[in-house]
């Protein structure tokens, strides 16, 4: 071990067990070496390695990622406790103990996880940024040219008043875009380096802490050796703002199993996203949409289990702190595969603007029913009132409410005249506020979405 040398005896399996973490963090081989190299560059800048020796571990360091990349490499169980140690074993036994042992001059595997876990998770958040974009991409080219299509708009799952398909597609969009808009924070955040600050106190052999964050591309450094060994708030972070976009996911979901189903029959999903009951054979369930639903719940206990688990840590680095790999590579991995699958459902699936218009219903205009007499100056809080009487009239009657003859609405209020109709195309154009569900505001909207994930 490399930290073995005041140890006299051996270490019980169990506790080697749950002490390693190269099942975990192998993950960050390309990230581990990437790091060595730059730290062998800064100690030969700093005079702590000869040119002879730095070319030799960079050359061990890159056969060390070939074996790791062609699937060759072996971990010892014995030793490689982790990444570190395995990469640094395996360099020793290449070039030699002599110059390889050099390699660690000043380093701590508290600074080196803590690089490691921030360059791989960079990595990951600008591709899941990419997919995302590629997701409100898919969102607005349907919005574009399906945006003739009318459909209820609902609260409380009660239908309210009619809008646009268009203007529901352009609703999670905007949500989407917001997500987005939040992960180029976190990248930001994530995107600083941690090299050069030790176990805790920082380095004493005139290392340079900008000339590796260079090398790695990190976008500048943490100011505190303290604060940068012990810190996983990145991570948390990451969990946090994942929780957001799952929970964004789960509701377009839910809203496409209701419209999915027999009794709504807005929407059908392609049978590459569904899948059948093993004993009734007419069956085809939304069954991508409800897992990514269920994603969601398994994204907030991983945030939750690491606030825990970090939240009253003592200064510095703590071995609890390894605990955060595997929601963080977990997470990763479902927030990956949730933002592609939800982009090939909307991609892929078939609208039914037939039945969306069928289930518009006359009395989803009492508002505007209302807004008419608003129109001809009467107070909206009594024209709310009256819009009421009209629909209690046509319940009374059981006829629709376009149903109800021009005598009828004159004896509800004689201030109605012969020049309202019952048009929800012309209900969701009245609304041409911006963010609104005409035409023209939903246009708006999605060149609002284009431009936000072309910059």
């Amino acid at each position: 071990m490399l930290w073995g040398g005041r140890f006299t005896g051996g270490q019980d399996p169990l506790m080697m067990e749950l002490n390693q973490s190269i099942s975990l963090d192998k993950a960050f081989y390309k990230q581990d070496i990437a790091g060595s190299i730059a730290w062998a560059k800064a100690n030969h800048k700093a005079g702590n390695l000869s040119e002879d020796e730095l070319q030799k571990i960079i050359a061990g360091l890159q056969e060390v990622e070939r074996e790791w990349a062609e699937k060759t490499f072996q971990i010892n169980k014995e030793t490689d406790e982790d990444i570190h140690t395995a990469n640094e074993r395996r360099l020793s036994e290449l070039i030699g103990k002599e110059v390889g042992g050099k390699l660690h001059t000043g380093r701590s595997r508290n600074e080196q996880v803590a690089a490691d876990m921030r360059l791989w998770l960079v990595e990951q958040l600008r591709q899941i940024a990419s997919w995302v974009e590629d997701l409100i991409k898919v969102i607005t080219q349907r919005a574009e040219i399906e945006i003739e299509v009318c459909m209820p708009g609902y609260t409380h799952l009660q239908r309210a008043q009619p809008v646009r398909w268009s203007h529901w597609l352009c609703s999670f969009g905007n949500a989407f875009a917001s997500d987005l808009e939040r992960l180029r924070e976190v990248i930001k955040r994530v995107n600083r380096s941690p090299l050069g600050c030790g176990a805790l106190a920082g380095n004493p052999f005139g290392i340079d802490r900008d000339f590796m964050a260079k090398e790695l591309g990190f976008e500048g450094l943490l100011m505190n050796s303290m604060a940068a060994v012990g810190d996983r708030k990145f991570v948390l972070e990451f969990l946090q703002w994942a929780v957001d976009l799952m929970g964004n996911i789960s509701r377009m979901s839910q809203d496409l199993i209701i419209y999915s189903t027999a009794e709504f029959g807005f929407v059908k999903l392609a049978d590459a996203y569904s899948t059948g009951s093993s004993l009734m054979p007419q069956k085809k369930n939304p069954d991508s949409l409800e897992l990514l639903r269920g994603k969601s719940g398994t994204i907030i206990g991983q945030m939750v289990g690491l606030t825990c688990t970090i939240n009253s840590l003592p200064t510095t680095y703590n071995k609890d702190l390894q605990e955060s790999l595997k929601p963080m590579l977990e997470g990763v991995e479902t927030v990956s595969l949730s933002v592609r699958i939800l982009c090939g459902v909307i991609s892929t699936l078939t609208i039914h603007p037939t039945n969306m218009l069928k289930a518009l219903t006359p009395d989803m205009l009492a508002t505007d029913l209302a807004d008419h007499l608003v129109r001809k100056k009467v107070p909206f809080r009594e024209t709310h009132h009256i819009s009421g009487r009209v629909v209690a009239l046509a319940e009374e009657k059981q006829v629709p409410m376009d149903k109800l003859s021009h005598e009828d609405l004159q004896g509800v209020d004689g201030r109605f005249g012969e020049d309202f109709e019952f048009d929800f195309e012309k209900s969701v154009e009245l609304r041409s506020a911006k963010g609104g569900t005409s035409k023209a505001s939903v246009r708006e909207q999605i060149e609002l979405l284009k431009s936000m994930v072309t910059s």
